[in-house]
């Protein structure tokens, strides 16, 4: 974010101050990886697997589709956390992650994404098949280059456009199956990316002046709470609207509809609070709320397709 953009919306860009150096641990390589995140990614691209094929996926695939699919994920948020290690000293949310303190060197930080990113993309190109490894390579490249070191900073649209690269996953998983695309990988990825920014502006809201003290042009800092308050409004209901389309396509059945229904009506309701402003705790909550939702989604999405294989 420019100095210039800073000042017009009033907020003074904070440095860190100097830190002390300390030795690092094992459990500091696994933080720069950002597993809860990538737990995440991996249970959606097990549902992509899933509902690519009429019958169980081949456990070769399985295990190995999702070990080089999650490789390549800690890659790419190790990647993360390097280039924005100077952002992170600065907000209280990322200020102890091992960078931002400086008690790991960066090179080493820098080797360990690099080795997780190759192993995981060579992985794919081994044992699942081509197509998948260069969607693997592209959504990295996205999140790791595009998203974290260019949009991050240079739009307060970046979550919308850069959230592309955190939609893969689905269908990363059913390429790995199939080794083909199609409409319905392609709607799976529109559900994340649908969603991303009503769950990532629910948190933006919450660490507002954290964001602005880092200098990031997120959405409430360059445009207010108010307006941030209305696009989660907004793009809740376009979420709303794309989850129904595997209903609508026949992609999904009774069970999806009945669950979707079910969720999106919690989902809409933590948004409509966000909305209201009245309380300064509902970001937040809809932010958590928002996790456990878009697994409920794909959750459903798995009961309903081996349900109604069950009944067949």
């Amino acid at each position: 974010m420019s100095n210039a953009l800073l000042r017009r919306v009033g907020v003074k860009r904070v440095l860190p101050a100097p830190i002390e150096a300390s030795d690092w641990t094992w459990q500091d390589l696994l933080t720069l990886c950002k597993p809860r995140v990538v737990v995440v990614m991996l249970v959606c691209a097990l549902v992509g697997m899933a509902l690519a094929t009429p019958t169980l996926p081949a456990p070769a695939t399985v295990v190995f589709g999702l070990a080089g699919i999650g490789l390549a994920a800690g890659g790419a948020a190790a990647f993360n956390h390097i280039v924005d290690r100077r952002l992170d000293a600065m907000m209280l949310r990322t200020s102890q992650r091992p960078l931002a303190t400086r008690r790991m060197p960066t090179a080493l930080a820098l080797a360990w994404a690099a080795l997780l990113s190759i192993a995981g993309i060579s992985l794919l190109l081994w044992q699942v098949n081509a197509l998948t490894a260069w969607l693997t390579l592209g959504s990295l490249i996205g999140y790791a280059l595009v998203y974290t070191a260019f949009l991050k900073r240079a739009t307060p649209q970046n979550i919308v456009i850069g959230g592309l690269a955190g939609a893969a996953p689905p269908m990363l998983g059913w390429t790995a199956v199939t080794g083909q695309l199609g409409p319905e990988p392609l709607l799976l990825v529109l559900i994340v990316f649908a969603w991303t920014p009503p769950h990532f502006w629910a948190l933006a809201i919450h660490k507002r002046d954290e964001y602005a003290r880092a200098g990031v042009p997120m959405l409430p800092v360059t445009h207010g709470e108010a307006f941030t308050r209305l696009q989660v409004w907004l793009y809740g209901w376009l979420t709303v609207a794309v989850t129904l389309l595997p209903f609508a396509i026949g992609m999904s059945g009774a069970v999806y509809l009945l669950g979707v229904t079910a969720l999106n009506l919690r989902f809409m309701y933590w948004n409509w609070k966000v909305w209201r402003g009245a309380d300064p705790q509902a970001p937040l909550a809809a932010f958590w709320f928002s996790i456990r939702y878009i697994l409920g989604v794909f959750g459903v999405l798995l009961l309903d397709h081996y349900t109604g294989l069950w009944v067949v």
